[in-house]
């Protein structure tokens, strides 16, 4: 496994895509974190909160990470490099870990190098609320984390796929589907319980006191469960709640035992079926 991982590295270090991710992932926090403190300043703010942009990240690895992963695998079978490790005596489960290992630390790389931009302009310039540090942090490993399960479903695509082209036109549209889906579910579960009440004035020239409405596209009961439910456990639907969390979240814990889950299961299912694909 040690020889394995040593070569994706070293072919890691000379994927060209991986060091154009890293250094566009680090000038996106710099721009981030430079423009919102403009702007901030051309509205008053003299204190602007480096919440508001630092998990901007979790939104682009959605789409860097499987436009990564199916090049980096689609290679490994374009180049006939998966059959010469087998050849060579390598099991297919350590070659599919392997996989998994590299792209999920690349993934992490590109996280980390965006905050590396933002911490970079915003340290000297921003105000950071110590109250909340703890549930920064806390937040950033749990969209670690979800990168990781993010990473581990494009790889089961990569690896049951031979054809490098089909692999990242699936794995884009899928989280195209999945992002839209989330924004959706999160729409939907963003509704008020009742539109607030509001005056008017009648045509005799009263003013007409208007009580609360509730509303008819509020969800309850088990439909808003279920909704809740794969808001919380698509990839995508993390990713939108992180990114909108702004330094706190209701329940980061069961967010990452969620992605935690997709990892398990997305690898056992990729390894079962790997084992068992004819290799061309």
């Amino acid at each position: 496994m040690s020889r394995l991982l040593s070569a994706d590295f070293a072919k890691l270090k000379k994927n060209k895509f991986f060091w154009i991710c890293i250094i566009g992932m680090f000038l996106l926090g710099v721009f981030m974190a430079a423009m919102h403190y403009i702007a901030m300043q051309e509205y008053g703010e003299n204190e602007p909160q480096i919440t508001n942009i630092l998990f901007s990240y979790a939104l682009v690895v959605v789409f860097l990470i499987p436009a990564f992963v199916s090049l980096f695998v689609g290679t490994e079978y374009s180049d006939g490099t998966i059959r010469n490790k087998m050849i060579i005596g390598h099991t297919r489960s350590r070659i599919y870990l392997s996989n998994l290992i590299v792209c999920s630390i690349a993934g992490l790389v590109f996280c980390t190098c965006y905050l590396i931009g933002v911490f970079a302009v915003a340290l000297p310039l921003y105000t950071i609320d110590t109250d909340i540090l703890k549930g920064i942090m806390i937040l950033i490993l749990c969209s670690f984390v979800m990168s990781i399960a993010f990473t581990a479903l494009c790889v089961l695509t990569a690896m049951l796929c031979q054809n490098k082209a089909l692999t990242a036109v699936v794995n884009i549209l899928a989280a195209c589907f999945l992002l839209v889906m989330s924004i959706y579910i999160m729409n939907k579960l963003s509704e008020p319980e009742v539109y607030p009440g509001y005056s008017v004035m009648t045509d005799s020239g009263e003013v007409e006191v208007l009580e609360n409405e509730p509303n008819p596209d509020y969800l309850r009961g088990t439909e808003r469960e279920i909704y809740q439910f794969f808001n919380d456990f698509i990839p995508t639907g993390q990713a939108v709640n992180i990114t909108q969390a702004g330094g706190m979240s209701q329940s980061p814990g069961l967010l990452a035992a969620y992605s935690a889950s997709i990892i398990i299961v997305s690898t056992g299912v990729g390894m079962f079926v790997f084992k068992r694909k004819d290799i061309k």
